[in-house]
This record gives C-alpha cells, structure tokens and sequence, in this order.
C-alpha cells in the first residue's frame, strides 16, 4: 500500500493466523463530553477511555474529538462519526476540510482520532523518539542481511513508542478503537451509530460490525482495506494482482495521450527493466529502484510524471524514476504509533526471510512485472515488531446488521479492489458501488470541488435518508478524468 497524501495517509495491512476473535466487552455508563471552541469552526472534546476495555475499571486513557457543528442545527437528522484513515483525523481536517464539510449540511460531523494519535499540541499525541525506517528498505536491499537491517529499526522504533506510551501501549488494536467508537455513540446520545470511515478507518469499522451489529445505524466504508484474510500470503496476493492490473490500467490511459506518445507503456517497461541497470547523470538506476519508482509512480495522480519519467528513461535518463518514492518525514520529526497499531491488526506474526523467499516466488508467478513487489512492501511495515496485543485477520462475522454502502475504486492499488470485494461479500446486505476513481474517492473529490458527483450522490443519499444504490451501481473516474496528460 502506498500512502495518497501526508495530510490523509493510508493504511495497512498484512495478515495472521487467528484462533479466536475476542467477544465485546462490557458497555460503559455513558460519559458527559465536554465540547470547547478549539479554532477553524471546530469544538473540541476528550473521550476518557479504559486502555484495555476487557479490564473496563482498569487504567485509563483519552482520545481525541473533535465536532464540526451542522450549519442548521434546528434541521439536523443527528451526529455523523467520521474517521478519515492514516493515523489521525483531526489535524488533516484542519488542513483540508473540504474533505468532510459539506457533511454538515445534514449532521454534526465528529471526528474520532484512534489511540495515540491526536490534535497538534493535544497530550494524547503520543511522539516515538524514533521514526519507522521507509517502506522502500527490503525492496531496495532484497538479502537477508538487508532483511535484518530493516527489522533492528523497526524494533527501535516500536519500543520507542513502547517507551513513549507506557500503559497506554496494550490498547493499540482496532478491537479497542472500535469499543472508543461505541462509547463516543453512547456519549452522543445516538440509539445507532452512524458512521463514515475512510482507510484504516474503515478497519475500525469492519470491528465495531462484529462487535456491536445491534447498535449499527448507517455506515459507509471507502478505500477499505481487507481485515478478514487470516493467509497472510492470500492478501498479498490481491495487492500483486491488483498492482499488475494497474499497471494495464496507466497503458490504456496512456493510450489516450501521453508523454510516451506512440509507445505501448508495458512495452517501455519491459524493455527499461530488461536494460536496467539504467544511466542516470552521473550514476545509475538498478533494477530494484526502477521497479520502486515504478510503483510508487501507478496511484493516478501521479500517472503524468510516471509517463514523463519513463519516456526520459528511455531517452537514456532514467533519473526522474527516482524522484516518485514516497518522500520521508525530515528527520527530525518523530514517529507516530499508528503503525505499530496497524502490525497489531494485520501482522502480528510475521515470516522470517527465508520462509518469505517462498511466499515470494509464489507472487512472482502470479504478477510478474511489478505486482510481487507488494510482498516486500507491505513486510516492511512490520519486519522486526515485537509481541504485543493483537487483533488478528479473521473472516467477518457480522450478524444481523442493516445494509451497509461500501465504496470500491477501480484504480485503487493504495486498498486494493480484489480485497474490497472480499470484504464486500461477508458484509450481510451491503451494497457496493464501484466507481474508476483511486484510493479515498469520496474525500478527494469532495475537497476537489467536483459538485454532485455519482459517487458522492450515492453516499449522501445513503447518509441521509438510507436510500441504497441499485445492485451493480457504478460511477465513472471524475477524479481519473482530470489527470492531465502533459
């Protein structure tokens, strides 16, 4: 997975062996929020929370809310919880609004921030001594001493969280987000919950369906990552497929006008891959960097540059390839322990090197040309990270709950489609409507001003008066159609 934006970074994902999925604890008297004005039209209030909802009159923490108040409140049809994905919520609200405001033509929108996260200078902002090293570390060294490199900074930035944390370190799965969730509906006063997440948010989701499907009002899920595969190397496998059909996806839009011109995108890239190591200035592009510059380059936004640095590479400067990996945090910035929260739920049992060399070969089979890539990719996120409470993958078991609207972009390889469909089809009832734009469709093409477009039609009458899409509904890429092609 690949992040879409640092102000509303993605997800994800892995997967274990599960034995057992932990039942709901026992439900909390409802508490008094506190809600204060905290700047840009937001109020501000914190949810005091057990750190381990099993132990309910045990230690306690908070997390972060923050409600952006419905513009007629005498009309309102009630409060809207909305997660956005990638770590924390608020904060990239702040930065973009538009992503969620038009919400509030109809509901007080609250915005939740999982564990560990929260509101710039908020004391639930929990800020690791160190970073987690970049995603790119085991496809940019593939040995086992690479390998092991990469694993002793991730041990090093999870005990530095561990350490940053303390107590509060325990809580840091989606099966106790998802009990902070039903205790925000309590405390809102809501009989159902209705809820709106995005990315991991949805992670949150797939959990409280599970664990509260009586207390399930309306929910949307978009860009959803697949929480119910127990086989590790079966969710890998959609993100390789899903990743080698994006790559047809840049050719067929390529074809329609782009910086390669004439040339068959697939084609220049077989033929850079078979000649790398690739002249770049004064050094050269191995095979691993371009396959790296490759994918990072497939999420649609950035398909112009992709073209443009391809059509340059086979001119002979194959250096532009290199300036589409995701850009790391300065240095002196700190880590955030949303990813230690995400190996909790998706690997918290991870193959060592030599038991993925054959997870690997597999893949490769399966997705040749730059889908097995994922493998090392979504590793990455997790090689190295201790032993710590866990919320394993495990099929959905969701019994009972009113229809749900689940949001699945052909072009997303950030949550892949194949994974969403999975997901989909062990959600009793719900409706999917299929649209070709990318990752978080719904957020960007509220924040990009598109007006009423199908996909979000279908979300806000969903919201708003449970109105469904019929079966089969689908939405053209309004986003896709923007890209420009010079």
């Amino acid at each position: 997975m690949r992040f879409m934006s640092r102000a509303l970074a993605g997800l994800l994902l892995g997967a274990a062996l599960v034995t057992g999925v932990p039942a709901p604890a026992a439900a909390a008297a409802p508490q008094a929020l506190r809600w204060t004005e905290c700047g840009d039209s937001m109020e501000c209030a914190k949810l005091t929370v057990p750190i381990d909802w099993k132990r309910p009159y045990g230690p306690k923490t908070q997390v972060d809310l923050a409600r952006m108040p419905a513009r007629d409140p005498a009309r309102k049809l009630g409060s809207l919880v909305v997660n956005t994905g990638g770590g924390g919520t608020i904060q990239p609200v702040r930065a973009m609004p538009g992503v969620v405001s038009e919400l509030t033509t109809w509901y007080d929108v609250v915005l939740i921030d999982p564990r560990g996260m929260g509101d710039k200078g908020s004391p639930t902002l929990v800020e690791c001594e160190e970073q987690p090293p970049g995603l790119a570390g085991l496809i940019l060294a593939p040995d086992e001493a690479g390998w092991r490199a990469h694993a002793k900074a991730i041990a090093a930035y999870d005990a530095s969280c561990r350490k940053a944390m303390g107590a509060a370190y325990a809580g840091l799965t989606s099966w106790q987000v998802a009990h902070d969730i039903e205790a925000l509906r309590a405390a809102l006063g809501e009989p159902r919950l209705r809820y709106f997440g995005n990315s991991y948010g949805t992670v949150y989701g797939q959990a409280y369906l599970e664990l509260f499907p009586a207390k399930v009002g309306r929910m949307v899920l978009d860009g959803a990552p697949d929480h119910t595969r127990p086989s590790l190397e079966r969710w890998l496998l959609d993100y390789a497929r899903t990743e080698e059909r994006q790559l047809e996806r840049f050719r067929d839009w390529c074809k329609a006008g782009c910086a390669l011109g004439d040339d068959d995108a697939i084609a220049v890239f077989d033929e850079l891959r078979d000649r790398a190591p690739l002249p770049a200035g004064e050094r050269t592009v191995g095979e691993q960097e371009f396959l790296l510059g490759v994918m990072s380059g497939l999420t649609p936004p950035l398909w112009p540059r992709l073209a443009a640095a391809l059509r340059k590479a086979a001119d002979g400067d194959a250096s532009d390839l290199l300036t589409l990996r995701p850009e790391k945090p300065p240095a002196d910035e700190p880590g955030y322990p949303h990813g230690v929260m995400l190996c909790h739920d998706f690997m918290p049992d991870v193959p060592g090197y030599r038991e993925f060399q054959a997870i690997e070969s597999r893949l490769r089979a399966a997705a040749p040309r730059i889908g097995w890539v994922h493998g090392r990719y979504q590793l990455a996120r997790c090689v190295g990270m201790s032993k710590g409470p866990a919320y394993p993958p495990h099929p959905l078991r969701a019994k009972g709950v009113p229809p749900v609207l689940i949001s699945i972009g052909d072009t997303d390889d950030n949550t892949p489609h194949l994974a969403a469909e999975h997901l989909a089809a062990q959600v009793p009832g719900a409706r999917v409507v299929r649209h070709g734009d990318g990752h978080a469709a719904y957020l960007m093409q509220s924040a990009s001003g598109l007006g009423k477009t199908c996909l979000r039609r279908y979300v806000h009458d969903y919201l708003t008066a449970g109105a469904l899409p019929p079966d089969g509904a689908r939405c053209p890429g309004d986003l896709v159609a923007r890209i420009p092609r010079g």
